[in-house]
């Protein structure tokens, strides 16, 4: 009972905590340039589209983080709120860690911080953003947290080597190995950029680099990194057979869900854009291309890998032991007055 109170607070104040950049999104899309110091670096078409686009991810993440507040939500589809919520930890984690880790280095070392520079937005409204940015990121994955192990407690308090022998696993093992590897080198690449390598990027784009964007790279290199790791625990449990499902895929999740967003959609988006605007060139050459690319393919086969997993297993949590003949007991009936709020409940739980 405390832990479903604590779900249904955190996730209002993940409401509330929406609500200040929904606001200023919806005065720029309605032509108000408030806080807005150069309107002349961005093209009036692309500033409305950008700002529409990310006006809706996070209402988006409003009504979710209302429906986790609901009782109802514990039988809402788990894909409705599986997927939104994986985009808002790759969306958020890397942002806000990289927005930390470049603020501090900033401060310590005096390097110029460009978020305090005002030649394009007023330093404000970074505060504004950035401020609910951290309340909503703290309250929503931490409901979120909470409900997982409500829904889904019984599969995530399991050990590694007592996870169901689902019918694709093997077959997830096919493509997630190599995804674990391509995270890795993906990974690697941000790290050496993060420390100041040229490696593949153009002299000019090395020159242009801040301590933020540093900053953002180690985080995306070290997020790619623990993403492996998990994928790997995950799929070859082997050296930590009686390590807790929820520790692993909890670093897989955060992995691929950052180098699918940040990393994948970003470069998607830019695609588009240089498709669709005449003249405009906004997608990256060279290496920086190619793993903005390779991290949406990565983030792909994580994805749906992970669908199919959630799946598979919650189906076979829910059925009963198995008995002679290779049929499943059957389960008593249940009281037509009583919803299902829990899935994947063990004997644990009991």
């Amino acid at each position: 009972m405390e832990s479903r109170r604590l779900t249904t607070l955190l996730g209002r104040v993940a409401v509330l905590a929406c609500l200040p950049y929904l606001t200023l999104k919806l005065l720029w899309v309605l032509g108000f340039d408030t806080g807005v110091v150069d309107t002349h670096r961005v093209g009036r078409a692309t500033w409305i589209a950008a700002n529409v686009v990310t006006f809706l991810l996070d209402a988006v993440a409003a009504v979710v983080a209302h429906t986790l507040t609901r009782p109802a939500g514990l039988r809402t589809p788990a894909w409705l709120l599986t997927f939104p919520l994986w985009m808002a930890s790759g969306l958020l984690i890397p942002l806000l860690t990289g927005l930390a880790g470049g603020s501090v280095t900033a401060l310590v070392t005096g390097l110029p911080n460009p978020l305090a520079a005002g030649d394009w937005l007023a330093p404000w409204v970074y505060g504004v953003v950035y401020g609910g940015f951290t309340v909503e990121a703290v309250t929503l994955l931490g409901a979120f947290a909470l409900y997982a192990h409500q829904r889904w407690g019984g599969l995530l308090r399991r050990p590694l080597h007592a996870l169901p022998d689902t019918g694709t696993r093997a077959m997830q093992r096919i493509f997630l190995l190599p995804a674990a590897v391509l995270l890795a080198a993906l990974g690697t690449v941000h790290v050496l950029w993060g420390a100041g390598s040229p490696l593949g990027t153009a002299a000019a784009d090395v020159a242009a680099r801040t301590v933020i964007s540093r900053a953002s790279e180690w985080a995306a290199g070290l997020l790619s990194l623990v993403g492996a790791a998990g994928l790997l625990l995950l799929v070859l449990p082997g050296p930590l057979p009686r390590l807790r499902v929820r520790t692993p895929l909890a670093l897989a999740w955060c992995g691929g869900a950052a180098a699918f967003a940040c990393g994948g959609c970003l470069w998607l988006g830019q695609a588009v854009t240089d498709g669709l605007v005449r003249g405009a060139s906004t997608v990256p050459e060279g290496l920086p291309g190619l793993v903005g690319a390779l991290e949406l393919c990565a983030g792909l086969v994580v994805l749906c890998a992970g669908s199919f997993a959630l799946c598979e297993l919650t189906a076979a949590t829910r059925s009963g032991p198995a008995v002679a003949g290779g049929h499943r007991a059957a389960r008593p009936a249940r009281s037509a007055s009583r919803p299902a709020v829990r899935e994947c409940t063990t004997a644990d739980d009991r």
